[in-house]
C-alpha cells in the first residue's frame, strides 16, 4: 500500500528535502551541474523513472533539451554528463505564429502552470507522437507525465521541468503523480527557476564585463599601430604557460594549480595588463623620430635653415655692395650654403634615432644649436634647449622624461584597477595586471617590487609580455626577432634578475615557446634554440632586504613616478 503522502510526517520530510535542495541549488555555480541537480532532485522527490529539463531559447523561440535522464533505459544526456543530446528543439509557436499548445512542455510554457497527464495513451488533447515514437524505439511506455514551468524573478517562464512515470514506492508500478507531490514539485520548480535566473544574471554580468575588458584591450591595440595585437596575444601565451605549470608533475611547480575562478581571474588580469595605455599621449607612444610631437619638428629646423640660407644670400649681396670682390663673396656664400646643407643633413640623420649617438655627434649638435638665429628682431640660438635635448638622445627617440611617461602607463593601470570594486574572486587582478614590469631584484617599475614576493601568475605575465614584445612582427618600427635571439635576450634578463629564473627555465623545458611560435610567428623566426645553454645561466646574486622593507613598496610608486604622476592630478590621480 502506498504511503500516506498527506500525513504531517510525510509533509515534514518533503519540507526538509525542499530546504536541503534549495540550499544546494543556491550554492551551485556551474550551470550544467545546476541543471542536472534540478532534474535529479525532482525525479528523486517524485520517485519518477525519467525526466527532461528544457530551457527557453528566446531568440529562436524554442524549448531546448538541456538534460534527459531515465533510470530504466540507462539514459543520461546533457547537464554535466558529457553526453550530447541529439533531439531537436521544440518550437514554441506554430507556422502561423500562434502558441504551440499541442506539446505538453510548450503548453506548460504558454499556460505558465503545471500540466499533469495520468495516462499518455489515453489523452487526445496533446500531440504525443514524439513520445510514442520514442517509446517504440526504446521498448518503453510513457504513462504519467508532469510538466512544470520554471519562472524567473520577473515572472517569465525560463524553462520547463518534465517528469515521466511516477512509481509506487511499494510495488514499483507506474502511477499518476500524487497531488501532494505535484505541489512539492511546483515549490521545487520555483526554487530552481530562481537559481537558474540568478545564475543567468551572474553569467550575463560576467559576459558583459569580459566583453568590455576585451573591447578596452582592442581599443588600446587600435590606438597605436605600434602595439599591434599585443593585448590579444599576451593572454594567449600566459594561459598556455600557466596550463603547462598546472600539468607539471615534478620540479618546483609540481602541485601548482588554478581553480575555475582563478583561471578567470588570470584571464581578466591578462586582458587588463596594459589598460593604463589609454592615458598615454599618442604623440609619445608613437614617437617615430626624436623631434616628433603632434608633428615632426624637423620641419621647424628645416625652415630655420632656410632662413639662415636667406641671410647668407643677403650677406653675399651686402658684401658685393661694400666692394668685396665677387669671387671672394661667391666663395664665402658657397662655403656657407654647403656647411648649412651638411649640418641640416646631419640633424636629419640624428633625428631618426638609432642604437647609439656618439658623444662627438652630440657635441656637434650642441655646436649647431648655439648658432645665432635672428627672428622678429630678436637674436636667439638656432635650436632651443628642448630641440637640442631631443636631438642628443643617445639611443632611440625618447627623452628620459618621455620614457617615464611611457612607463607611467603602469602607474595608471594600477590606479585604475585599484579603484575598481573587484569581487573576492577577482581581487588579485590589480597585482596580475600591474606587475609585469617589476623585477626580481626590485629595480623594476612602477612600484619597485621584488618580483619574488609576487604571485606566480603575475611573474608568468612578465615573461609572456617580454616574449610577445620581442617576437611580434606586426610593429612598424621593428621586425620580430627569431626565437634564438629572443630567448638569448631573455637569458640575459634571467642573469640580471629581471625575470624569475625558475619560471624562465620552466618556460624553456615545457616547450611552450615552441607551441606559441607555431601559432603566431613566421617561419623564418622559428630557428634552433640552445636550451641547455640558457638553462645553465646563473642569476647574479643580490641582497634581499627584510620583508618589512619589501612590503613597504607595495603601498606606493617609485619616486620618479610619484613626481611625474602626483596623486592629486586628474581623474586617474589618487584613490
Amino acid at each position: 500500500m502506498r504511503k500516506d503522502l498527506s500525513s504531517p510526517e510525510a509533509k515534514s520530510i518533503r519540507f526538509e528535502a525542499l530546504h536541503r535542495i534549495g540550499v544546494a541549488l543556491s550554492k551551485e555555480h556551474d550551470r550544467d551541474r545546476l541543471v542536472e541537480s534540478i532534474l535529479l532532485e525532482a525525479k528523486r522527490m517524485c520517485d519518477a523513472d525519467g525526466g527532461t529539463l528544457y530551457l527557453v531559447d528566446r531568440p529562436n523561440r524554442e524549448l531546448d533539451f538541456t538534460m534527459i535522464h531515465s533510470d530504466s533505459l540507462g539514459i543520461a544526456q546533457g547537464g554535466s554528463t558529457g553526453n550530447p543530446i541529439a533531439l531537436p528543439s521544440i518550437p514554441l509557436f506554430d507556422a502561423d505564429g500562434g502558441p504551440n499548445l499541442s506539446n505538453v512542455a510548450t503548453h506548460a510554457y504558454h499556460g505558465g502552470k503545471l500540466v499533469h497527464i495520468p495516462d499518455a495513451y489515453a489523452v487526445t488533447d496533446f500531440d504525443l507522437s514524439g513520445t510514442r515514437s520514442f517509446d517504440a524505439r526504446n521498448n518503453y511506455r510513457s504513462v504519467s507525465l508532469l510538466a512544470i514551468p520554471m519562472h524567473n524573478s520577473q515572472g517569465s517562464v525560463i524553462g520547463v521541468l518534465q517528469l515521466i512515470n511516477a512509481r509506487d514506492d511499494e510495488t514499483g508500478q507506474v502511477v499518476p503523480f500524487h497531488p501532494e507531490l505535484q505541489r512539492t514539485v511546483i515549490a521545487l520548480a520555483a526554487q530552481a527557476g530562481i537559481a537558474l535566473d540568478n545564475q543567468e544574471l551572474l553569467q550575463g554580468q560576467r559576459t558583459l564585463l569580459d566583453a568590455f575588458i576585451r573591447l578596452l584591450a582592442e581599443a588600446i591595440d587600435a590606438k597605436s599601430p605600434y602595439t599591434g595585437g599585443h593585448c590579444e596575444r599576451v593572454p594567449v601565451l600566459a594561459e598556455m604557460f600557466i596550463r603547462s605549470l598546472c600539468d607539471a608533475k615534478q620540479g618546483p611547480f609540481a602541485g601548482f594549480n588554478l581553480n575555475e575562478d582563478e583561471w578567470r581571474e588570470l584571464r581578466v588580469g591578462c586582458w587588463l595588463h596594459d589598460c593604463g595605455k589609454v592615458t598615454t599621449p599618442v604623440h609619445v607612444m608613437d614617437k617615430a623620430t626624436k623631434l616628433e610631437t603632434i608633428f615632426d619638428r624637423i620641419e621647424v629646423v628645416k625652415a630655420r635653415f632656410e632662413v639662415l640660407k636667406r641671410d647668407a644670400k643677403i650677406a653675399y649681396y651686402e658684401q658685393l655692395d661694400s666692394g668685396v670682390p665677387k669671387e671672394q663673396a661667391t666663395a664665402t656664400l658657397s662655403g656657407r650654403l654647403s656647411q648649412l646643407d651638411d649640418d641640416l643633413a646631419f640633424l636629419q640623420r640624428s633625428n631618426v634615432g638609432g642604437e647609439f649617438l656618439s658623444p662627438d655627434d652630440q657635441a656637434r649638435i650642441r655646436a649647431i644649436a648655439a648658432q645665432n638665429f635672428e627672428t622678429g628682431g630678436r637674436v636667439e640660438p638656432l635650436l632651443d634647449a628642448d630641440l637640442t635635448e631631443n636631438l642628443c638622445i643617445s639611443r632611440g627617440t625618447l627623452t628620459e622624461r618621455e620614457r617615464l611617461v611611457i612607463n607611467g602607463h603602469m602607474v595608471q593601470t594600477v590606479r585604475m584597477l585599484e579603484r575598481l570594486p573587484f569581487p573576492e574572486d577577482l581581487k588579485r587582478v590589480p597585482e596580475y595586471a600591474g606587475g609585469h614590469h617589476e623585477k626580481m631584484d626590485g629595480t623594476g617599475y612602477p612600484k619597485g617590487l621584488f618580483a619574488g614576493d609576487m604571485s606566480i601568475p603575475a611573474r608568468v605575465l612578465a615573461i609572456a609580455d617580454v616574449f610577445e614584445a620581442l617576437t611580434a612582427s606586426d610593429r612598424p618600427y621593428k621586425s620580430g626577432k627569431p626565437l634564438s635571439v629572443t630567448l638569448q635576450i631573455m637569458g640575459h634578463m634571467k642573469r640580471h634578475n629581471h625575470l624569475d629564473p625558475a619560471l624562465f627555465d620552466e618556460f624553456l623545458r615545457s616547450g611552450v615557446y615552441k607551441q606559441y611560435a607555431r601559432r603566431f610567428l613566421t617561419e623564418d623566426q622559428i630557428d634552433d634554440v640552445d636550451v641547455d645553454a640558457l638553462l645553465a645561466i646563473e642569476p647574479t646574486p643580490f641582497e634581499l632586504p627584510e620583508k618589512s622593507v619589501r612590503d613597504a613598496r607595495w603601498s606606493g610608486f617609485r619616486q620618479e613616478y610619484e613626481e611625474l604622476f602626483p596623486p592629486s592630478e586628474g581623474l586617474l590621480g589618487g584613490s
